[in-house]
This record gives C-alpha cells, sequence and structure tokens, in this order.
C-alpha cells in the first residue's frame, strides 16, 4: 500500500518551517515541479551551451612528491580552478561508505531527519538544511543538505551527531585530512609558500565543513536548480560525486558549461574564493552548478576546507614581494562569509566585497 501523501499547499511551508526539505516534497508523489522551485528560462541550464569537447583535468597523484604532479594541480588550478584526483589514498571502499552513510541517514523517517534541521539541532556543529538560503530566494534549490562542523581535537563536538552515519563522517574526514594537506602544499608551492607553519594551517584550513548534498528525483530537472550557478567561498572543496552526475563548471571562455563526469574513485578539486584572493587571482574561483537527476535520488559530499571564522585574509606576501599590486584588501573570513550567505547565489558578485 501506498504511504505518499498529498501534495503540499503551501510549498515554502512545507518545506523549510515545518522542515519537510525537498525530500518530504518527493516523497509526497508530487508530479510536476511546483512554480516555486522552476528557473525562468533565462536562468536554466541551455543544453546547447554545454561545451563537450572540454574537459577538466585528472590527475594522478599516486606520488605527491613528483615534481610534474605540484606543477599539474598549480596548472589546472590557473586555467580551470577545477581538476579532478585519482589514486588520492583513500579507498573505493571508503568513498562507498560515506556516499552510503549519506543515503542512510536521507533514508530516515522524517521525524528523525527533523530532529537536526538547522536552528532545532542538537549541536551547533551539524545541522539539516534546504535550498541554499531560502528566505533570500525567489527560486528554491531542488536540494537538501546534512553539513556537519569538523572539529578534530574535540571529541564532544561530534557527540549529537545522526547515529547513523557519525562514525563515517568521522573515519572519512581524519582519511581526507592527509589529502587536503597534500593538496594545500602543492598548491602553495606554486605561490612561492614553502611550508605551512601552524599560523597558515590557521588561515587556509582550520574550519573544513562536510555536507551529505542530496537531490531527491526530480519531476521536471531541466527546469530546476540542483544547486545555481555560484563559486565557493572556501580555500578549496574537495568533493565527492555519485555515479549520477550532475555537475557542470563554467567554461574558461563564453557563456558556456563543462559538464565533470564522475570518475570511478576520483575526487573533483576546486579553488575557493579564498584560495582566490590569497593568489591575487593567480588560481581561478569558478563558478559550478548542479542539476538533479529524473529518476534517481543523487547525492554528493563535499568538503569545504575554510579559514578559521577570525582568520584574515589576503593577498599573501609571498605573491606580491615582486612588486605585484594587491587586487583585494584584507578580510576577516568570517565577514565574507556572513556577506555570502545573506542572499541567493549572485555567482561571482560576491567576490566584489574583498575587491580593491
Amino acid at each position: 500500500m501506498s504511504t505518499q501523501m498529498a501534495p503540499p499547499v503551501d510549498i515554502f511551508d512545507f518545506v523549510v518551517n515545518k522542515c519537510n526539505g525537498v525530500k518530504g516534497l518527493a516523497d509526497s508523489g508530487i508530479q510536476s515541479l511546483p512554480d516555486r522551485y522552476s528557473l525562468p528560462p533565462e536562468e536554466r541550464l541551455d543544453p546547447t551551451k554545454i561545451v563537450t569537447e572540454d574537459s577538466i583535468p585528472i590527475i594522478d597523484v599516486s606520488d605527491w612528491n613528483d615534481p610534474k604532479v605540484t606543477e599539474s594541480i598549480c596548472e589546472a588550478a590557473c586555467k580551470w580552478g577545477f581538476f579532478q584526483i585519482v589514486n588520492h589514498g583513500l579507498t573505493l571502499e571508503d568513498l562507498d561508505k560515506i556516499k552510503d552513510a549519506g543515503h542512510r541517514f536521507f533514508g530516515l523517517p522524517k521525524e528523525e531527519r527533523a530532529k537536526y534541521w538547522k536552528g532545532k539541532s542538537p549541536a551547533n556543529t551539524v545541522s539539516l538544511s534546504t535550498s541554499f538560503s531560502p528566505q533570500a530566494e525567489a527560486v528554491l534549490e531542488w536540494k537538501d543538505f546534512l553539513s556537519f562542523r569538523y572539529v578534530s581535537s574535540d571529541p564532544e563536538a561530534s557527540a549529537l551527531w545522526p547515529p547513523v552515519c557519525k562514525f563515517q563522517v568521522l573515519e572519512y574526514m581524519e582519511k581526507a585530512k592527509i589529502v587536503i594537506k597534500r593538496l594545500l602544499e602543492a598548491l602553495l608551492k606554486g605561490l612561492n609558500v614553502k611550508e605551512i607553519d601552524q599560523a597558515r594551517e590557521y588561515v587556509l584550513m582550520s574550519s573544513p565543513v562536510i555536507n551529505f548534498n542530496y537531490y531527491p528525483r526530480c519531476p521536471s530537472p531541466e527546469l530546476a536548480a540542483g544547486v545555481g550557478p555560484h563559486s565557493d567561498i572556501s580555500t578549496i572543496t574537495v568533493l565527492l560525486q555519485d555515479d549520477n552526475g550532475g555537475l557542470y563548471v563554467r567554461a574558461t571562455e563564453g557563456d558556456c558549461w563543462i559538464h565533470v563526469p564522475p570518475v570511478n574513485g576520483a575526487l573533483v578539486v576546486n579553488v575557493g574564493d579564498a584560495l582566490q584572493i590569497l593568489s591575487n587571482d593567480r588560481y581561478k574561483s569558478i563558478e559550478h552548478r548542479a542539476v538533479a537527476n529524473r529518476n534517481k535520488n543523487r547525492i554528493s559530499v563535499p568538503i569545504f576546507v575554510d579559514p578559521a571564522p577570525d582568520a584574515v585574509i589576503g593577498p599573501l606576501p609571498e605573491v606580491l614581494e615582486d612588486g605585484e599590486k594587491p587586487i583585494y584588501r584584507e578580510i576577516v573570513f568570517s565577514d565574507y562569509s556572513k556577506y555570502f550567505f545573506s542572499k541567493g547565489y549572485e555567482g561571482k558578485k560576491t567576490m566584489d566585497y574583498a575587491r580593491i
């Protein structure tokens, strides 16, 4: 016997205020996309603007000490702002376990999921949300996300995380930390930074956030945004896709998009706004977007490698030592973050906040 509910009348109230999320909306049995999720035609992903002859680099990082690996990473960060890495040390089992943990959480009954809804969660290091900034958006995104703020030095920070996924998230982050440090060492070498000491680590990677981004089956994915065009505010983001695909990156030229196909065992890495600022525009934080799937529930697992909230970010001294003029002023990362989250996505316009 079907357990589907009747589709709700007030979509925003049902999804946001009643803490059902878009998962609850999909479970209600809706057959057509609600207006609140329908993008105006000019904002939809235009199939004629998807470039098929271009693809972002795939870099084998099995030997992190090989200078060619560092060179390839820095080159990709300059030209594309995105690349995929393989042979990074995380096993296929590690990757499958974290994706399965995400599906387990979103497979919980609504009452269990709602315990972690933003503003009601038992801990400030875990929260369930929907869309990007629902109160500020004209069109909602077809996405729910469970977000964890990882504090490795404090076991109490994860004490109240959902039991169905807590252990897997902690295990994945412990292993991913090694990859993140290696990536940042390579990227910083390209900026003439010899080593990442404790002070630099604080600025670069002190406050990582890991999400389960969940995109339930969508009746009309071509009309909706899974995630709208935006750049990340992180230093870098390390993303695990599932095999459904759906990630698109702004092409280097023209108003076009490049699909990032899932590669078995790969992680997608992108430069965030913070690293673009630190590099004084040598590295590019590129717009990207995601689409949902008509037939399958899609999940992705990004780690946003963020500076500490009170870290001051600006162009690195090593970048400016030959007399290069700074393009950005020094800003406190939490101020930049608050500005970013205070509105709907605006592509790359957030960076104007930091520009001189």
